[in-house]
């Protein structure tokens, strides 16, 4: 039988004029300074970076290290010395104890288990779970799993979780999974800044849109203008102008400041996981990016979802997925017919990618995709727009008038009225004249179904939440018998972020009466999307008709959607619940919840 030829190493593509930083991304790694040959290192050559621990008791010491991933070096906080952080292998059913220590010199530290159910003392939130970790001191982390599947762990002191702390968790299941596997490989996906992510915090306080390099030009308007006429042209001008946005701005940060990683490797570094032709692969899809969404597809490759954010679903077979800043994803793949497969993960606004390898042997590697055309937001995806459509256009006004007004809830709202099952949206009064409100939008539903902006009719089959279905029905069963709304709020050019317009400063807790089953409603009035987690209780994701579709840990909230999930408040303590884009957190979004015995 003729084996087919190895797929040679292709020159990576890139940005139309890429700079210098562009270039170096990974050559360090790579081992291409000065011998102009690609040497990958050892450790990407087919086995799990980094290293693994198993057993039921840790040491895990938090320092800083120096790493170059750029071309220049740059310090990070590392775990056991790693960047990564090792991944951590548990058992379900099992009592761990996690000692760790604070290396770093002259500040506190802390480790939060995201998705674990724990007790409250053992989340890791400074200054709701514990006082944090002292430089020189060390916690005792002590709880049992109750759970199995694909979870990671980060800080939650400031932004260390963007310097480096972060890695992966996997808790075997007592009982087998409903699926066969031969093997399985961690993909973690992150991003990396050679700044300090102090400046690059304040550096969003001062210029938000500093990244946003794709600003409409004179020549797009005419283009517009050609394909849309004068009047609809000026009126969506209009729209954008009186809501100081720009259909470019799809994130804060992304690949002109960052780069992405694949297991702690930049795209050169190319990350390599070996498989036999004819294997089942099992991939544990994490999320770890401080403040990015990633649409994850492996040319020639179906991957089978099987699981979400630990817990098992229906497997749906897809050709591409898009996943937010703190889920996982467990998929399946079958490669065999050729040597070399890309794992190709670009950003959500196509600037950048991160980027590895599965291979029969090391060394291998395939052709790496173009990326994708640069999306634009419409109003529609804001809820802003004609509910028929997408384009966004044709609205003859529209929203215009969207803040002199006091928002484009009540302009609009007329356009979202003829939904069946759509409730109206009431903005809370704490919206009305905030400095800190910039925005606010319509949605009537959850567009579970939208594959999302730079997703839609690509020619692939794009997961959709609506794919989603926990193979356990409701773990409940109760009807909740209360409902809170709350708003996604934000000022981009402030860079404020919030929950109904109060940002976290100033937010009175959420609380709970232990036992209690609640229905919490998300409605987004931001032009962003915003990954929200519940810390110590899941969250049932509701379908568009109330009915209990899928349990997830962290809930993304594409802009002008409205979703909502069931929580079980079964975990007494105080909780953090915040949007996990790791500086919108830090600028507001986030909240208090306590669970609390009924008086």
């Amino acid at each position: 039988m003729t084996r087919p030829p190895r797929p040679s190493i292709p020159p990576l593509p890139g940005p139309a004029s890429p700079g210098r930083r562009r270039f170096v991304q990974g050559l360090a790694f790579a081992g291409l300074a000065g011998s102009g040959l690609l040497r990958l290192p050892a450790h990407a050559a087919g086995a799990a970076a980094p290293a693994e621990l198993r057993g039921t008791a840790f040491d895990l010491g938090i320092g800083a290290s120096p790493v170059n991933i750029t071309g220049r070096a740059r310090q990070a906080i590392t775990v056991n010395g790693s960047l990564p952080a090792p991944i951590l292998r548990w058992r379900e059913g099992d009592t761990v104890t996690v000692r760790v220590a604070n290396h770093l010199a002259d500040a506190p530290t802390s480790v939060h288990w995201h998705g674990i159910l724990l007790p409250a003392n053992m989340d890791g939130v400074p200054g709701m779970s514990f006082d944090g970790i002292a430089p020189g001191e060390s916690w005792l982390y002590r709880f049992t799993l109750r759970q199995s599947g694909t979870y990671w762990y980060h800080s939650h002191s400031l932004f260390q979780e963007q310097a480096g702390l972060y890695g992966a968790i996997i808790v075997d299941p007592l009982q087998p999974p409903p699926y066969r596997y031969d093997r399985e490989h961690v993909l973690l996906l992150s991003d990396w800044t050679d700044l300090e992510p102090t400046a690059l915090f304040r550096r969003l306080k001062k210029a938000p849109s500093f990244d946003n390099h794709y600003k409409r030009t004179a020549g797009d308007f005419l283009r517009d203008v050609r394909e849309d006429g004068w009047r609809a042209t000026l009126a969506d001008r209009g729209m954008w102008g009186r809501m100081r946005m720009t259909p470019s701005d799809l994130s804060d940060v992304n690949g002109h400041t960052y780069t992405y990683l694949l297991n702690g490797l930049p795209p050169a570094g190319n990350w390599t996981g070996l498989f036999r032709p004819g294997e089942k692969v099992l991939l544990r899809l994490i999320n770890a990016g401080a403040m990015s969404y990633f649409d994850v597809r492996i040319p020639g490759l179906k991957m089978t979802v099987v699981a979400a954010d630990g817990q098992y679903v229906h497997p749906v077979t897809v050709d591409e997925l898009r996943i937010a800043a703190a889920e996982t994803y467990d998929v399946i793949v079958e490669p065999s017919g050729q040597d070399a497969y890309t794992i190709f993960a670009q950003d959500m606004g196509r600037t950048g990618f991160a980027r590895g390898t599965l291979a029969v042997q090391p060394g291998l590697s395939a052709p790496v995709p173009v990326p994708d055309p640069r999306p634009l937001l419409t109003m529609e995806d804001m809820a802003h727009g004609d509910p028929g459509s997408h384009d966004g256009k044709g609205m003859e006004g529209g929203c215009g008038a969207m803040m002199a007004e006091g928002g484009c809830g009540a302009a609009m709202h007329g356009a979202h009225a003829g939904h069946a099952a759509a409730k109206p949206v009431v903005h809370p009064a704490s919206e009305a004249g905030n400095p800190l409100v910039d925005m606010q939008s319509s949605p009537t539903g959850p567009r579970l179904d939208d594959p999302g902006i730079g997703l839609r009719d690509n020619g692939r089959r794009v997961l959709t939440y609506a794919d989603l279905r926990s193979l356990s029905g409701d773990p409940d069963g109760r009807d909740p018998g209360r409902e809170v709304e709350l708003h996604l709020t934000g000022h981009m050019e402030k860079f404020a972020w919030s929950f109904n317009g109060i940002p976290f400063a100033s937010a009175e807790p959420l609380r709970l009466n232990y036992g209690e089953r609640l229905r919490i409603v998300l409605v987004n009035d931001t032009m962003m999307h915003h990954p929200i987690h519940l810390h110590g209780l899941w969250s049932d994701v509701e379908d568009a008709e109330g009915a209990f579709q899928v349990r997830k840990h962290t809930v993304d909230m594409p802009p002008g959607t409205r979703r909502s999930y069931r929580v079980r408040a079964d975990a007494l303590g105080r909780w953090a619940y915040h949007c996990h884009l790791l500086y919108h957190m830090e600028a507001g979004m986030m909240r208090e919840v306590r669970v609390e015995e009924r008086a």
